[in-house]
């Protein structure tokens, strides 16, 4: 998926060209902005499949163009945060963001994970045989990426929906942070567990909202299961 295009957005000249050198040695179509309002302009107009994303911006800070371009689509989005910035990461998650990097990062990192969520939107966008799992009250179509809940439709984001996927594939059982992490991210994944947690708790929120309370579990110090209840 060389051809795959990737909006790279910072204030930090040197940032910006490191990135883009590296994505560009790989084959890929290379945007970039430097400022909130400039990354909105450039995802709307070039569409991005996936968007390197750092929270603090002039003009807008990341967080505020996440929100916005959430409402708008599925874009991949990875945030781009110090360290020391573990609330703004949360609430980037929270907000929808489907990773995060840590600055100071390896460039070899970041296109490691960069090509981690092209696999998964190559793997998404293919075809599916038998693509539907349905229990008693929850019916999750993959090929079409949609979640119906006792007739109603819960919105999720692409990271939501996979982790849900992952956990209706085993009704009942259990699956740690680690497993789920495999799942979703791969094998390759070098951030914090804890973006599993933050996932999770707005999966349930929205189960919830739409009537799935006791939906999704947790079991303490061990991870998640999903148990599709009778109402």
């Amino acid at each position: 998926m060389n051809s795959a295009k990737i909006l790279v957005v910072d204030d930090e000249p040197h940032i910006v060209q490191l990135v883009q050198a590296y994505l560009e040695r790989e084959g890929y179509e290379v945007y970039t902005a430097a400022d909130g309002p400039g990354a909105l302009k450039a995802a709307r107009a070039f569409r991005p499949d996936v968007l390197v994303l750092d929270i603090m911006l002039p003009g807008m800070d990341g967080l505020e163009v996440l929100s916005t371009l959430r409402r708008e689509s599925d874009l991949y989005v990875i945030l781009l945060t110090a360290r020391t910035e573990e609330t703004d990461r949360v609430v980037g998650l929270t907000v929808g963001a489907d990773d995060y990097v840590t600055k100071p990062f390896s460039p070899r990192e970041l296109v490691a994970r960069i090509k981690a969520a092209l696999r998964r939107i190559r793997r998404d966008a293919g075809p599916s045989m038998g693509s539907v799992l349905t229990m008693q009250r929850l019916r999750i179509d993959i090929g079409r990426r949609e979640v119906i809940l006792d007739d109603q439709p819960v919105h999720l984001t692409p990271t939501e929906f996979d982790l849900l996927v992952a956990l209706a594939r085993y009704p009942g059982m259990v699956l740690t942070r680690e497993q789920l992490i495999t799942h979703v991210w791969g094998d390759n994944f070098y951030g914090d567990t804890r973006v599993v947690d933050v996932h999770i708790g707005h999966i349930r929120q929205k189960l919830e909202a739409a009537g799935g309370e006791g939906l999704l579990g947790t079991v303490r110090g061990v991870g998640y299961r999903l148990e599709d209840k009778s109402s």
